[in-house]
């Protein structure tokens, strides 16, 4: 059976710090997650948990991933800023010209995210997180789309995106130039099995599917403890944990 999507993972210096902004910033739940790290749970059971891990590495370079916040209304969006500074954000430049509507922030680990202005349509009807927007290939983007079983929303100009059936938060992938990887990534997904999977079975569908496994093998010290690390076909990690 299929692998979910349980998590989005970051690699965080002060992961219940970041787990409380987050929290205040989407309205999230605060949970102790069930290996006993902090995370903040989706309001629906549809969506994934964000999942903070320690680590003792601090952030160099931009992330290959971000966050897209919806707003419905200029008055939101403001808010949502405003609400974001005082939680510990920031405003950042990456390179955004004066008149595109979303608003760059980084987080307090540094973690880059936009606010995205009222009435974006590819972002219509997708929750508070609209998207999770990657630099990648296309053929990423394709192997996601395959190993989560969720569909094609975009795949034009070698740009991809995904949703799940049930809706919710796209994830997209930029096509070239990707950004060249200079360590780990902070932000990585972390898969799950139904309780009656064959793990070795699923593993083996994702290596045919372009994936590979690490040399690490079953988890390290770096907040992934007793899952198997692997390299989607861009080179990002992502972990497999047994059934759930």
């Amino acid at each position: 059976m299929t692998s979910r999507l349980f998590a989005i993972c970051f690699h965080a210096t002060r992961p219940a710090g970041l787990a409380r902004f987050w929290s205040g910033v989407l309205g999230w739940e605060l949970a102790e997650d069930p290996d006993g790290e902090v995370a903040i749970l989706p309001p629906d059971a549809a969506g994934f948990r964000i999942r903070f891990l320690p680590s003792r590495e601090p952030k160099t370079g931009q992330n290959r991933a971000h966050f897209d916040l919806t707003s419905t209304s200029p008055e939101d969006q403001r808010q949502i800023v405003a609400r974001a500074l005082e939680l510990g954000g920031r405003h950042i430049d990456v390179g955004q010209l004066p008149e595109e509507g979303h608003t760059v922030l980084a987080d307090p680990d540094g973690n880059e995210f936009c606010v995205i202005e009222a009435g974006n349509k590819f972002l219509a009807d997708t929750g508070s997180i609209g998207a999770l927007a990657c630099d990648g290939t296309q053929e990423v983007g394709y192997f996601w789309s395959e190993a989560l079983r969720w569909p094609l929303v975009w795949d034009q100009d070698q740009e991809t995106a995904i949703q799940s059936p049930n809706g919710g938060t796209k994830i997209t992938w930029g096509g070239p130039p990707v950004a060249p990887k200079t360590g780990p990534n902070r932000l990585f997904f972390e898969l799950a099995l139904p309780t009656d999977a064959d793990r070795e079975a699923e593993i083996d569908r994702l290596v045919s599917l372009g994936a590979t496994r690490t040399a690490s093998g079953e988890g390290d010290d770096d907040g992934v403890r007793g899952r198997l690390l692997m390299l989607d076909p861009d080179g990002n990690e992502f972990a497999v944990q047994g059934p759930r």
